[in-house]
């Protein structure tokens, strides 16, 4: 097994200087983690080349020469680059991935930018990704693709090679669907169906998950089982994974109290309480909020004042961007004014460095800092929480988090704030400054455990090894699809057998569904494919449908070939005409009427629809999410009020059914076989009520399911058009004996 790590950029940059391209070390909480896990695969069966990193690397590289250069050397310290060109990073890089989603998956909707040419240049980013990556992938190889910047990746990398196994995870927020609905439909519709693409798709929270499964249900129809969605083609899993850090690096390195004037000179902390904030420059970190929350702090505690130093590191990112400067210039701004405002000679309120700080000092830095202030107004995971209590080896110091975070769902026993109540900060800050060390180490020993049983290895374990799971769940579902021999095998049987009988469901099966039934009529086509295969030797053709006698006479009552309706309660056999299958009473259904009416008047888009002995609640047209909770409503009332009535309750494709007790397909069908020696018989249908058609009949017959679930058939086909060519094959089958 190998690992292929996709990325937007390598975790080696490579730059120009003077005429000359260098490689040097990236940074980011994505490299840090994902090159823990690589470091530690050392010694395993991933050892030594089996893995590879690829992504963009930092630099544009135009001409063919430089890029061997480029490509020849990262080979060597196995990354590949895959080269974009300036116009093609800004529009997608800048554009699209920091302008529209970055913004718009932190619940920043007003700084979203939705131009065209962003997400044209997104599309084709993407593009160049697969087809750099589709080329490196052998058998038996893992891709992980990583975060927003890669979300149509998945989908076109299943489409070059279905084979792939294909794990996803996104780093940022997932938000709800109100906030992702502003993005155009069509880019909402791709953006889902490219990450249903992979096998596993990972989030950081519960919610996210969440969040994401609704989404789909909500913009593509998908719904989900324990976070299984079942596509025609895969099984998709959707689970959460909350990433770690490398405890023991950190633990490691404070302890051997590094570089400790390598980020602020000991002369200027003193004997002073120090409050850390450490963040990368973003108008998501809430960075003005803290400053608000500490000068609110030091104003309404005096006492502190001369006692306590602010030392804010802000890590420069996003050069250019309106916002970031604009958040850069307001954070100067509130920093002179807190110094100004309350500094002393020999005291300096906020120490402010604008600057990226490597590992060594910023582990110096958490071993030295009494309190962490981390106060993102939405974050994905935030993981300067989990190294500033990984880097603290006495079990001292406070954590003070925003709920906001990802990391707060983990760090319940740290200090949490929602970070835009100022007054909640400025609180969260005395408490921590004045909380007795036992308290401190009660609270830290809980969440040092935690963070070091489920560390970054730990995660990426956890991801990586459920894939082969996955893709053995996906083997069994795929070998249950009708493959060429089988297929074959299906062909001659109904070619050498003297009687035939099949038996066909309608709406799913030979259709697809529509948002009304009347939509469903049959088309030409196939009001020719049914004539034609019911006009062989020895073929009895037998529509089993859940629609009314009148509407499958309207349709189809010109062909020679058998109906039943309303799942087995009509029965017409050919050239004559119709009978009910046995004595029923419909008149439960005045009972029932106005509770199913109620319920369909509750939920808009939903519909009834009366038949002689059923009534059928439809809700293909309305909000699913609303929808899954009126059916669960509607369930409970119907069997509660049908205890002692002789009616049926059953759930279908976005149906609910009540019909008489004692009618199903399997019933209606068992009366068309042959009394002596069924011969051939094959029967197709896509719901559960066709499940009773599948075990009603003979061991021989042969059953097809259309769907991808678990089922009483033997086979499965993906949709109605696979269903239509094999009807197609078995129709030119006859004409051929016809002709010989």
């Amino acid at each position: 097994m190998r690992l292929l790590v996709v990325s937007n950029r390598l975790p080696v940059v490579t730059v120009e200087e003077k005429g000359q391209l260098l490689f040097r070390e990236g940074a980011g909480g994505l490299v840090s983690g994902i090159s823990a896990y690589l470091d530690s695969l050392r010694g395993s069966s991933l050892a030594g080349p089996q893995y590879r990193w690829i992504g963009w690397p930092g630099v544009t590289v135009a001409e063919p020469g430089p890029q061997a250069h480029v490509t020849a050397a990262l080979a060597r310290l196995r990354a590949h680059p895959v080269f974009l060109t300036d116009r093609s990073m800004d529009k997608f890089y800048h554009g699209f991935c920091n302008k529209t989603i970055w913004p718009l998956f932190h619940y920043f909707p007003s700084y979203v930018a939705c131009e065209e040419s962003f997400y044209a240049h997104y599309r084709c980013v993407n593009r160049i990704f697969c087809d750099a990556v589709a080329p490196l992938v052998q058998p038996d190889d893992v891709v992980w693709i990583h975060d927003y910047h890669l979300m149509l990746l998945p989908q076109m990398l299943r489409e070059q090679r279905p084979d792939a196994t294909i794990g996803f995870f996104l780093h940022i927020p997932f938000p709800s669907f109100e906030m992702f609905r502003l993005l155009p439909g069509a880019w909402r519709t791709e953006i889902l169906e490219g990450l249903l693409g992979a096998d596993l798709i990972g989030f950081h929270t519960y919610d996210y998950t969440q969040h994401f499964l609704h989404s789909v249900l909500r913009v593509l129809g998908h719904e989900h089982t324990m976070g299984r969605i079942l596509l025609p083609n895969h099984l998709v899993k959707v689970d959460t994974f909350p990433m770690g850090v490398d405890f023991q690096k950190f633990q490691a390195a404070a302890r051997q109290q590094v570089d400790r004037t390598g980020a602020i000179p000991d002369a200027a902390l003193k004997d002073l309480k120090v409050v850390l904030s450490v963040d990368r420059l973003d108008y998501t970190k809430g960075i003005l909020n803290r400053l608000q929350g500490y000068e609110l702090f030091l104003e309404q505690n005096p006492s502190w004042q001369q006692n306590v130093v602010l030392v804010l590191v802000v890590v420069p990112s996003r050069i250019g961007v309106d916002q970031y400067q604009e958040i850069k210039r307001q954070i100067d701004e509130l920093v002179g004014k807190i110094n100004g405002k309350f500094g002393r000679v020999d005291w300096t309120p906020v120490l402010y460095q604008y600057r990226y700080l490597p590992f060594e000092p910023l582990v110096s830095l958490y071993a030295r800092s009494h309190v962490a202030l981390v106060t993102p107004l939405r974050d994905g995971m935030n993981l300067v929480a989990k190294e500033y209590l990984a880097s603290r080896t006495d079990g001292t110091g406070v954590l003070i988090v925003s709920e906001m975070t990802g990391a707060a769902k983990e760090l319940a026993e740290a200090v949490l704030i929602n970070p835009n109540n100022v007054g909640e900060i400025a609180v969260a800050l005395r408490t921590a400054l004045e909380m007795p060390e036992s308290e401190q180490m009660r609270r830290n020993e809980v969440m040092q455990e935690r963070l070091r049983r489920y560390d970054v290895v730990r995660w990426a374990d956890d991801f990586l090894s459920q894939l082969p799971t996955l893709k053995a769940e996906q083997q069994r579902l795929r070998s249950r699809l009708l493959g060429v021999p089988a297929r074959r095998r299906l062909l001659d049987k109904f070619r050498q057998a003297p009687q035939r009988t099949i038996f066909l469901d309608y709406d799913g099966t030979l259709v697809s569904f529509t948002d009304h039934p009347r939509q469903a009529r049959p088309s030409r086509d196939l009001l020719t494919l049914l004539r034609t295969l019911a006009q062989g030797a020895g073929t009895d053709v037998v529509l089993v449908s859940g629609r009314d006698k009148a509407t499958m006479g309207d349709w189809f009552g010109d062909l020679d070939l058998a109906l039943v309706a309303e799942h087995g309660a009509w029965i017409k056999r050919r050239r004559d005409n119709w009978r009910l299958a046995q004595p029923l009473n419909n008149g439960w259904k005045s009972s029932l009427l106005p509770i199913l009416q109620t319920y369909a008047d509750r939920l808009p888009g939903a519909f009834l629809e009366e038949k002689e002995y059923s009534i059928v609640w439809h809700y293909r047209r309305a909000d699913l999410e609303l929808a899954s909770t009126r059916v669960k409503e509607l369930v409970d009332d119907l069997v509660s009020y049908t205890a002692n009535i002789d009616v049926q309750v059953q759930q279908g494709n976005r149906i609910v059914e009540v019909r008489c007790g004692g009618i199903n397909k399997g019933v209606a069908a068992l009366t068309f076989l042959p009394k002596e020696g069924a011969g051939f018989v094959l029967a197709i249908g896509d719901d559960w009520t066709d499940e009773e058609l599948f075990r009603a009949l003979p061991v021989s017959a042969c059953t097809l399911l259309v769907g991808n679930r678990h089922t009483w058939a033997k086979y499965n086909l993906r949709n109605h058009e696979e269903v239509l060519e094999l009807l197609r094959e078995m129709s030119e089958r006859q004409l051929q004996e016809c002709g010989s």
